[in-house]
C-alpha cells in the first residue's frame, strides 16, 4: 500500500455507500487491518508508514482503540446495506504489525470478527518482522484464531539487506519460524529480488536459505524504486547503480526453477504456494475484485464497485474517528470498463488465468500471436493463461506501470 493518495471525489463524512449500492451475497468480505509503526524506515519503501519520531500526536497504545471505532463505523454502514457478509479473511499489514503489543492485535481481530460474524473460522495473516517474533508472541496470536505468520525475510544476505536498510539479524529469520511452528501456525516468506549490488549468486543463497525453512507459502517481489524513497534519491546521486531489468528476469526463472523443485506452485505471478490450501485467500480477493474494507491510517477498501480511502496520518485518523467522522479521504466508482481492466490485468497474473469471454470485443484474436510469441499457453480454448515468459513480461509491465 503506497503512501500516495489516489484521485478521486470526497468522501462523505458519515463513510455511508453510494445511493444505490447493491452488495452481492456471493462476494467474499475480507478484512485489511494497517499497521502503519515501524522502528526504522527502510529506503525502499514507500507504505504509508511512520517512525516512533514521526507520530506527531498519534500514540501507539491508542491505536487498537482507535482502529475498533472504524470497526464499528464499517459494521453500521454495511449494515444499512441490508448484507452484513461475516468476514472470510482478515490481513494484519504494515509497517510492522508485531510492534504492538500481541494482546492490541488480539483485541482488534476479535471486534472485526464480532462485528461480522460467520460459521467458519476466517483465514488471518499478520506479516511480522524477524526480530519481532518469539514464542510467546506466536503462541498468543495463534490461541487467538491467527492462522499464518508472513515473515519479512527479503534476503539472507547481509549485504543487500544493508542496501535495503533492513535492520533484522539474518538468523532471526530461523527464530521467527520456529516459534510459528511450534505455536501452530502456518509461515510465508517474503523475499525481494533485484536490489542494488545483489548478484544471482546472492539471490540464489537467499531462495536456497528459504526453502530449507520449509514455509507453506513464499512471495517474491522484483525490487521497485518508488519516488520519494531514500533508495531512490541513493540512486539519482550516483550511489547506487538502478536494479537491471535483464538480470531481475534472470532472478525471476531461479526463483521459480527453486521452488517449483521444492515442492512450491506458483498460482500468482510472485506467489507460490505447497498446496492450494496454503494459497492466500485474502489477496485473491484483490486479483478477484472481491470486497474488502481497509482499516487503518492510509488503509484503502473497495465494496460493490466503490474504492475507498483514508487519510494518511495516524494523527488526522484518530482525531476524525474521536469526533464521530469517517476517516475516509475519498472514493472512487468504478465505471464498467475500469473494472475490466483491473479484471483483465489482474487476472491474468493468476494460475487459473481469465476467461476469454472476459476479454474486451475483439481482443481474443490477438491470442494465436501470443501463442506464437510463447507468451500463452497454446492449449488455452477458453481462458488465457499465460506461459513463464508470459509472466515475466506481466511482471515487467506492472513494475513499470507502478514505478
Amino acid at each position: 500500500m503506497g503512501a500516495a493518495l489516489p484521485l478521486g471525489e470526497p468522501a462523505p463524512a458519515d463513510g455511508s455507500l453510494p445511493a444505490g449500492t447493491v452488495i452481492d451475497p456471493s462476494v467474499p468480505f475480507g478484512a485489511y487491518l494497517h499497521i502503519p509503526f515501524c522502528r526504522v524506515r527502510c529506503g525502499y519503501c514507500d507504505f504509508n508508514t511512520y517512525t516512533a519520531t514521526e507520530l506527531r500526536g498519534a500514540r501507539q497504545d491508542d491505536y487498537a482503540d482507535t482502529l475498533l471505532r472504524e470497526v464499528e463505523l464499517a459494521r453500521r454502514v454495511l449494515s444499512e446495506t441490508g448484507r452484513l457478509r461475516p468476514v472470510e479473511t482478515v490481513f494484519f499489514g504494515g509497517g510492522t504489525p508485531t510492534l504492538l503489543p500481541a494482546d492490541d492485535l488480539v483485541r482488534m481481530l476479535e471486534g472485526v470478527r464480532a462485528a461480522f460474524p460467520g460459521a467458519i473460522e476466517p483465514e488471518v495473516t499478520v506479516e511480522a518482522n524477524p526480530d519481532t517474533v518469539d514464542e510467546a508472541v506466536a503462541r498468543r496470536l495463534a490461541e487467538a484464531g491467527v492462522t499464518r505468520l508472513s515473515i519479512g525475510m527479503q534476503s539472507a544476505v547481509p549485504p543487500v539487506l544493508a542496501t535495503l536498510d533492513r535492520s533484522h539479524r539474518t538468523d532471526a529469520v530461523a527464530t521467527a519460524v520456529a516459534a510459528a511452528r511450534e505455536a501452530g501456525l502456518g509461515v510465508s516468506i517474503d523475499l525481494i529480488y533485484g536490489a542494488p549490488g545483489e548478484s544471482l549468486a546472492d539471490w540464489r543463497v537467499s531462495l536456497e536459505t528459504a526453502i530449507a525453512l520449509d514455509p507453506d507459502h513464499l512471495s517474491a517481489y522484483a525490487l521497485i524504486v518508488e519516488e520519494g524513497t531514500a533508495l531512490a534519491r541513493r540512486i539519482r546521486r550516483g550511489e547506487l547503480a538502478l536494479p537491471d531489468d535483464d538480470l531481475q528476469a534472470e532472478m525471476y526463472e531461479l526463483a521459480d526453477d527453486l521452488l517449483t523443485g521444492a515442492g512450491l506452485s506458483w498460482y500468482e505471478v510472485s506467489n507460490w504456494a505447497r498446496t492450494p490450501a496454503d494459497r492466500c485467500r485474502h489477496n485473491a480477493a484483490y486479483w478477484r475484485g472481491s470486497d474488502w474494507w481497509g482499516f487503518g491510517p492510509g488503509a484503502h477498501g473497495h465494496v460493490a464497485g466503490t474504492r475507498f480511502w483514508n487519510v494518511r496520518h495516524p494523527a488526522a485518523y484518530a482525531q476524525r474517528l474521536a469526533e464521530g467522522l469517517s476517516p475516509a479521504a475519498g472514493r472512487e466508482v468504478l465505471s464498467p470498463s475500469s473494472r475490466l481492466l483491473e479484471a483483465v490485468l489482474l487476472g491474468v497474473r493468476t494460475r487459473e488465468g481469465l476467461a476469454t469471454s472476459s476479454l474486451p470485443p475483439g481482443a481474443d484474436a490477438a491470442l494465436p500471436g501470443l501463442v506464437a510469441d510463447g507468451l500463452v499457453e497454446p492449449q488455452t480454448i477458453d481462458r488465457v493463461r499465460l506461459t513463464r515468459r508470459g509472466r515475466l513480461l506481466a511482471d515487467h509491465v506492472v513494475r513499470t506501470l507502478t514505478a
